[in-house]
């Protein structure tokens, strides 16, 4: 598949070349004969992207968070979105979600790297909606981190957490490599999160 990779020279896009290129996917520099769109960008830069994309008729993989996911509802090509692409997050949202039947408080803390330009995360958000109700959510920006997320449920004498520490964007390389695979089936529009695929 010809894939055009904006972000390529960014933290997690000089992650996705190598795993790309090794999957027999092929690079390209322009719209212009790209099988596939995937953005790893900024959010004042992703939607302009995934128009521009949704015009030429390419599909798109989104890592990109904190962006108006309205952009991509009724586009003309499938545009898939992801807050997280590690399959572990993807996992420890799944067993949050399953664990908030059973507690009737919680508390988000996400920890990203102090370049990240969203607060909260895309995957805290979704996390946060996914658990219902009034889920506080605590962000922390420092160097040294990657992406991290932890959610504590408290009751009368117990305290569960549930974390996830993505400790190098390698991880992030499967759920794209598995979107991309996807994408062909997917039906025109927005259509969000890894869970969708698995």
């Amino acid at each position: 598949m010809n894939v055009l990779l904006n972000g390529r020279n960014g933290k997690v896009g000089t992650a996705l070349v190598p795993a790309l290129e090794a999957r027999g996917h092929t690079l390209v520099d322009s719209l212009h004969g790209a099988d596939a769109m995937v953005d790893f960008t900024r959010p004042d830069a992703a939607p302009g992207n995934i128009r521009a994309a949704s015009t030429a008729g390419v599909p798109c993989v989104v890592g990109t968070s904190g962006w108006d996911l309205d952009v991509a509802r009724d586009a003309p090509v499938a545009v898939f979105y992801a807050p997280n692409f590690a399959l572990g997050a993807v996992l420890m949202m799944r067993f949050a979600e399953a664990a908030a039947a059973y507690f009737a408080r919680s508390e988000i803390v996400e920890l990203h790297h102090e370049t990240k330009v969203d607060a909260p995360s895309g995957t805290a958000t979704v996390t946060a909606a996914r658990l219902g109700g009034e889920t506080a959510i605590h962000s922390v920006r420092l160097p040294g981190l990657v992406a991290h997320q932890e959610v504590l449920f408290g009751a009368a004498g117990e305290l569960l957490t549930i974390r996830h520490d993505t400790t190098s964007r390698s991880a992030f390389t499967a759920g794209v490599l598995l979107a991309l695979e996807k994408l062909p089936d997917l039906p025109p529009g927005l259509t969000v999160g890894l869970d969708a695929l698995l």
